[in-house]
């Protein structure tokens, strides 16, 4: 059982906290599509779609790190725009089908391992 966090203090805070676990989530579901790209089979997909997915997820990783790092060297808050992290969030569906097609294959899939939510920093 995981201990409550305590509520953030302000606009800024929550902000800080959300698109923190918001971003976490999406690095996540990219590594997590890097490893079911190299358990699948081309009867699920082909070669030539696995290598174009594995590289939409690698520049879209690039642009998380980029994004995550602009943010924390900011002096104030900032958001993401929800055009940066549209693409990214119709990769993250793309994973999950590739997730559905493998299990429908019988494939078995690694155990998720859920990371640690983002602490508050207020």
């Amino acid at each position: 059982m995981t201990t409550p966090q305590p509520l953030p203090e302000s606009g800024a805070d929550l902000l800080e906290h959300l698109l923190g676990s918001l971003l976490a989530d999406f690095r996540f579901w990219f590594e997590r599509g890097e490893l079911l790209l190299d358990l699948c089979p081309d009867q699920v997909m082909a070669a030539a779609d696995r290598r174009r997915l594995r590289e939409r997820l690698r520049q879209a990783t690039l642009e998380l790190a980029a994004a995550s790092s602009l943010r924390q060297a900011a002096p104030v808050p900032m958001a993401v725009g929800l055009d940066a992290m549209a693409p990214w969030h119709q990769l993250v569906v793309e994973v999950w089908s590739l997730a559905r097609r493998l299990r429908h294959q019988q494939i078995p899939l690694p155990q998720l391992s859920w990371p640690e939510p983002p602490q508050f920093r207020g």
